[in-house]
């Protein structure tokens, strides 16, 4: 009786993680993501590595605004003109630093970055997630999406995939 018991709560808790999964997205390693504000499409990495999200920016500058504090930012991606954006400062993120990012001498762990809400579509979703500015310039996508906000798409990344979802299908 007791052996029994505990295969049904073994078969349900299976079925209950099989429809959780089948309600997720998959989505490539890379994608192309939507910024419906801007009317701008970008290529975007997804990383299941990083936690937060970061977008491509250069002249980062914060300010206070009616005691508010605000970020003035441009977008840097390379195919597109340089846009001055004006957004509200959601928070400071500290970001650990990679071993490649530092200089001899540097005992910085952590660099501050910035951090916005944005809408974001990927897909057909959009998720108004928060992204933190630093220059991705060097990098190939200007994007880089990250375990939270990959979460609030409720996405599955396959690595295996580029592009899953061509074109974002947000209206």
């Amino acid at each position: 009786m007791k052996l029994s018991l505990i295969a049904l709560f073994a078969g349900l808790t299976l079925l209950s993680a099989e429809g959780m999964a089948s309600t997720k997205q998959v989505y490539g390693l890379h994608e192309k993501a939507l910024l419906p504000e801007l009317g701008l499409e970008l290529p975007a990495k997804l990383d299941t590595g990083a936690v937060t999200a970061s977008l491509s920016a250069r002249n980062i500058e914060t300010f206070k605004r009616d005691g508010e504090r605000w970020v003035r930012f441009q977008l840097a991606a390379d195919g597109h003109e340089p846009r001055t954006l004006v957004r509200p400062l959601v928070r400071i993120s500290q970001i650990k630093r990679r071993a490649g990012d530092m200089t001899p001498g540097d005992t910085a762990a952590y660099t501050a970055r910035p951090v916005i809400e944005m809408p974001v579509c990927l897909g057909d979703s959009v998720q108004h997630i928060e992204v933190n500015l630093t220059d991705r310039s060097a990098f190939d996508f200007p994007l880089l999406i990250g375990s939270t906000a990959l979460g609030e798409f409720d996405a599955l990344v396959d690595p295996s995939r580029s592009y899953a979802h061509g074109r974002p299908g947000c209206a």
